[in-house]
């Protein structure tokens, strides 16, 4: 009840309309309860004195209310389904806007199929409910009290009778309204599960299709596409079982009424036309009282799906902006992380006692192995987590007390695998800023050195690309994404391995491009290439969470650890290589090796090996 009372509760802003409704349901009410006294009139007084006109008359009154009733029913439904559709709306609204401020902590745990089914199936559930089954149940309501006060002026006995197999008739009805929330439930559950394993199938064709697992991947969505099938059957089974038990028993009330009231007529204690009347009464409210199935199936589906959605809006957002921030000027670029400690929901600490300091316009380089907390520690600066211990500050500024939209403004973020949306390149470089002006988006397209493929497309900046990006390649991708974030014009840059999917030749121009525009700002980058960590003016070598190294390239890789053992393993055939070449290239015409970058900006250029003497 508590879920089904809020849910009403969302018709509070539309409660002129909700009033309007409720006075169309009154006259339809009113209207069906008229129409039997009249015939009770014409069988007893107009066929008994054989009066004509009061036939006549009575004729006209029933065809007047017909055309009432059929008006005010009209308005009903209208409002009805204007209903329907527009909590759906606000409901999905609400959905969609809670699920953009729940925290990465709440994304990383649940599933994207699951959330679609709520803002779909779920939706739908709760707006029929409000539309339909909450209307219908009113018009029931009102039918039983006005048909049980009338029964009652004629014959207070044959109500009782009458009346009997009815009220067994809700009995059984709330039985049916106890079983059904819950197969409901199940089967919402089910639904999402199917709708994950589309989402994800979906998402994963090319890796489907290069291990040939289809087979694999077609039996699971097999499984889950059964657990709908069962669930549905076992509703589909229940509600079997009830719906005969029910119209039995409005046909019993038929039969009684007919009985008895049959005998009281013959005895002179009830005129015919009263029987008439008295059965008219009672099938008027057999129909609705069936509908107390109808309403009992969509209250199910509404208290089901109510419940998997107020689960998402009562959720408490564990990061927002504070009720008062502190205001956050333009960002010099000093961050300073001091006694950070950091643990993913249920796991073990991802950062245990970190402390280090950037000043402004330095390039910190983070480095380490797989889980030791380098994408954890940059996630924490833009706020996507906050810490669980100590604090991270911006220019002395704990990010905690700063507003989100004020502090992520000034960060630009670029993905090992960034995400486009399926939309023009232009708007894609311009998600961050959409006001900005066609020169800005253009200078941040050559800077990230991608204006030259991008023209080469028939329809240029208007070119749209596919979901997420995949017309386009990973190297494309990528300087759309450095273009997306540059456009922000950010005073501290974040890069978590942004050149680590490109070709050497595209890393050449990135690096290029952010050569210059890490220029006057806080860089931080998560660098496997040797060309990202000899430029960084310190870098953190990071160990099951720890800081256990820190300084520059040549000092550590002369000091025994583990930046040395990387180095070792991973940079320093780069480095020997690049000498090799260096000296090969120093011996040969200039000519050879001009025009790298020209050749990489030709929109057919093939992932060719770059010449690494331009490298360095």
């Amino acid at each position: 009840m508590k879920i089904l009372l809020r849910l009403l509760g969302a018709l509070r802003p539309y409660t002129p309309r909700l009033l309007v409704l409720l006075l169309s349901v009154l006259a339809v009410t009113a209207a069906s309860l008229v129409t039997p006294g009249i015939i009770r009139q014409v069988i007893d007084e107009g066929l008994a004195r054989r009066d004509a006109g009061l036939l006549a008359r009575s004729g006209l009154i029933i065809v007047l209310v017909g055309l009432l009733r059929a008006l005010f029913n009209f308005v009903r439904r209208y409002l009805a389904e204007w209903l329907i559709n527009r909590t759906g709306y606000d409901f999905r609204n609400a959905l969609y806007d809670k699920i953009q401020r729940l925290p990465f902590g709440y994304h990383d745990q649940v599933q994207t199929g699951q959330l679609m089914s709520r803002c779909t199936e779920d939706v739908s559930s709760l707006s029929r409910f409000i539309g339909q089954g909450a209307i219908e149940l009113l018009n029931v309501t009102l039918l039983l009290a006005g048909i049980v006060i009338l029964l009652f002026s004629e014959s207070p006995t044959l109500t009782l009778i009458g009346l009997a197999p009815l009220l067994a008739l809700m009995g059984v009805t709330i039985i049916l309204g106890r079983l059904i929330g819950p197969l409901f439930l199940g089967i919402d559950q089910a639904l999402g599960d199917v709708s994950s394993a589309v989402q994800e199938n979906l998402s994963g064709v090319p890796v489907v299709r290069a291990f040939a697992r289809e087979q694999y991947e077609k039996d699971k969505f097999a499984r889950a596409n059964r657990r709908l099938w069962k669930a549905r059957v076992r509703l589909v089974s229940t509600w079997g079982f009830f719906m005969p038990t029910m119209t039995i028993m409005v046909m019993a009330a038929t039969a009684l009424i007919l009985w008895f009231g049959g005998r009281m007529v013959i005895a002179g204690a009830l005129s015919l036309g009263e029987l008439v009347a008295f059965n008219a009464y009672l099938l008027l409210l057999a129909a609705p009282a069936q509908q107390l199935g109808f309403v009992v199936n969509t209250a199910g589906e509404a208290v089901a799906g109510g419940q998997r959605i107020f689960e998402i809006l009562d959720l408490p957002e564990e990061i927002k902006s504070p009720p008062n921030p502190v205001p956050l000027p333009a960002l010099r670029g000093h961050v300073r992380f001091d006694d950070v400690s950091f643990a993913y929901r249920g796991s073990r600490r991802a950062l245990r006692h970190v402390s280090f300091e950037a000043q402004p316009n330095q390039v910190i380089a983070l480095i380490g192995p797989t889980g030791s907390g380098k994408t954890s520690l940059i996630n924490l600066i833009p706020r996507f987590y906050d810490v669980t211990g100590g604090a991270v500050l911006v220019d002395g500024l704990d990010v905690r007390q700063v507003d989100l939209k004020a502090l992520r403004s000034q960060i630009g973020l670029v993905l090992q695998t960034s995400l486009l949306f399926s939309t023009t390149i232009r708007e894609n470089i311009a998600y961050g800023r959409p006001d900005a002006s066609e020169a800005d988006i253009v200078a941040a397209a050559r800077a990230a050195r991608a204006h030259d493929f991008i023209t080469a497309f028939p329809q240029g900046y208007a070119t749209v690309v596919g979901e997420r990006g995949v017309t386009l390649s990973g190297g494309q991708r990528q300087r759309i994404a450095i273009a997306r974030a540059l456009l922000l014009n950010p005073r501290l840059l974040i890069l978590d391995d942004a050149t680590s999917s490109v070709d050497t030749q595209t890393e050449y121009l990135i690096q290029q491009a952010l050569d210059a525009l890490m220029q006057g700002r806080t860089t931080f980058v998560i660098a496997q290439r040797l060309s990202t960590v000899r430029r960084a003016n310190l870098i953190l070598v990071l160990d099951d969470g720890c800081i256990v190294q820190r300084g520059r390239h040549a000092e550590l890789a002369a000091q025994p650890g583990l930046y040395q053992d990387i180095y070792n393993l991973q940079l320093k055939d780069q480095e020997q290589f690049q000498r090799e070449m260096l000296f090969i290239s120093a011996a040969e015409p200039v000519s050879t090796h001009i025009g790298v970058a020209e050749q990489a900006e030709r929109p057919d250029a093939r992932e060719a090996p770059l010449r690494p003497s331009v490298l360095e």
